[in-house]
């Protein structure tokens, strides 16, 4: 995936404290901003990264 990009919440003071997040059709993928791009990616199936969403904001 090469779309990655950092949450509109991080800002410049933020010591690159976050993380990116990249999606395809089928999936989304998410690694560590401080370790990018050699970091270990954790890939999930888009439906369940949208149950474990709406669950952190609920």
């Amino acid at each position: 995936m090469d779309n990655w990009r950092k949450s509109s919440y991080s800002g410049p003071d933020d010591g690159n404290a976050c993380v990116e997040i990249a999606n395809s059709p089928t999936h989304v993928a998410i690694r560590d901003t401080k370790t990018a791009p050699t970091a270990r990616i954790l890939t999930f199936p888009v439906a369940a990264f949208i149950t474990f969403v709406r669950s952190l904001k609920s």
